[in-house]
């Protein structure tokens, strides 16, 4: 096999490969005598079958696995010959005369074709010492933990029917059914029975509760409200709406005390070790918030600190991916790119500056992996399908199957561990130092804009 270089620019390469006949010839007559002993052919015994007979019946087909065979051999020999690592699937490209590759079938011409692939590039790795960053943490105030205990009292409250004639009263629990109407048509999803609803609790279009304070069992009313500009259904954000509502009960709320009585609802010996169990919790989105700041911190400080050629066919897929993603977003909210003030050449360079980003970083990841010898171990992965099934109760085993039996959802389960685990180890190298900051800071939502 003959192979030679015809392009290389940047990660691009290109090579001319070249397979004699004599070559095909050889493998064609291996393969030939290795299926003699094997196939069975009526009027002749087992073993006897003639060379020529049998290269009539199965030589094209032989080929086409030497062709594919050829192939493959190219590609590795290429990668190994010149310490090169694929970004991508390879493009192939052969003779597009037909007769000329009628001669490779019959192993009487050589098999010539070109192979052309982007490589990852190449980087040093180095040390992280010079990386600085601050890990922000906030105390948790004890009012919180106190809110946090009475909201659970809340939504365990229980509710008694108020009397024949009682006008309902914010925080009462009225059963409504209601029909919604813009102009003289009724909107989907604006429809709806025996729909459970507590007065100032939110939870409906702003204004809607309100209208509803003094109403009666058996009352009809019609609320009038205007969807807020932002609404997520875009056919109905701005516009006015009519709701002829039917109240069929009023109930009011008990009172729940903030007890050992309510920690016994919920299992726990009284109400310290609720207490426990909820701080406990609190903590833990206090501590996620804070280290997804940290990561976030130390992706940016990664995609300033390195800056090489990136495999274009790499940024290609994954710019794909997010602009799919924002299209359909548009798709289903109704909106444009004018109705957020932009335009689609401003948000098309934007996601692709994300796009090279999350590449750079990828790469950057997997070679710090790689060279610190990062392992996601399979009881890891078996823990976080765990984790996933019980999300979705009384399919826990239809879940696990459907892992065990797709590597590429497997893979989806072991990256970001193993991304986390690199975080890891790339932080223990940083320069790390604490920062106290409030609550409200510690969860103010990140600008999603530059999301690895």
């Amino acid at each position: 096999m003959q192979t030679t270089e015809t392009l290389s620019q940047g990660l691009k390469r290109e090579y001319q490969v070249i397979l004699a006949a004599s070559e095909l010839a050889s493998k064609l007559e291996a393969q030939l005598s290795e299926l003699k002993g094997k196939v069975r052919i009526n009027g002749f015994r087992p073993g006897k079958v003639p060379p020529g007979h049998l290269k009539r019946l199965y030589g094209k087909s032989i080929m086409g696995d030497v062709v594919q065979q050829a192939v493959n051999d190219a590609q590795t020999k290429i990668l190994a010959d010149n310490n090169l690592r694929l970004a991508g699937q390879p493009k192939l490209d052969f003779p597009e005369d037909r007769a000329e590759m009628d001669k490779v079938l019959e192993a009487t011409g050589d098999l010539k074709f070109s192979i052309a692939f982007e490589v990852l590039p190449s980087f040093e790795v180095g040390s992280f010492e010079d990386i600085e960053l601050e890990r922000v943490i906030a105390e948790i105030p004890a009012e919180d933990i106190d809110q946090q205990l009475k909201d659970l009292a809340d939504r365990n409250k229980n509710y008694t029917a108020r009397e024949e004639g009682a006008e309902a009263q914010s925080g009462d629990k009225l059963t409504i059914d209601f029909v919604g109407r813009i102009g003289e048509e009724a909107f989907e999803g604006g429809t709806a029975e025996n729909v459970d609803l507590v007065l100032g609790s939110g939870s409906f279009i702003p204004g809607f509760e309100g209208q509803l304070e003094g109403a009666k069992a058996g009352d009809e009313r019609k609320v009038v409200v205007t969807f807020p500009a932002d609404y997520q259904a875009a056919h109905l954000a701005g516009k006015e709406a009519v709701f002829d509502v039917t109240v069929k009960a009023v109930a009011a709320a008990g009172e729940v005390a903030v007890d050992d009585e309510l920690a016994k609802k919920f299992g726990f010996e009284d109400l310290g070790k609720l207490r426990e169990a909820v701080t406990a919790r609190v903590k833990a989105d206090y501590d996620r918030a804070s280290r997804d700041k940290l990561k976030r911190a130390l992706l940016d400080a990664l995609d300033k600190k390195f800056d090489f050629e990136l495999p274009q066919d790499m940024v290609e897929q994954e710019f794909s991916g997010i602009w799919g993603q924002i299209q359909a977003e548009q798709n289903a909210s109704g909106k444009t790119f004018a109705d957020e003030g932009t335009t689609e050449e401003e948000q098309r360079a934007e996601y692709r500056r994300i796009a090279e980003r999350r590449v750079r970083l990828g790469l950057v990841v997997a070679e710090v992996g790689e060279k610190a010898g990062v392992k996601v171990g399979d009881d890891e992965v078996s823990r976080a399908i765990v984790e996933r099934a019980r999300q979705f109760p009384g399919q826990e085993k239809l879940f696990w199957d459907y892992y065990q039996k797709n590597p590429q959802a497997l893979a989806e389960i072991r990256a970001p561990i193993y991304e986390e685990k690199v975080v890891d180890h790339i932080i223990a190298a940083a320069k790390v130092t604490d920062k106290t900051i409030s609550k409200d800071e510690l969860f103010k939502a990140e600008d999603d804009a530059a999301d690895a």
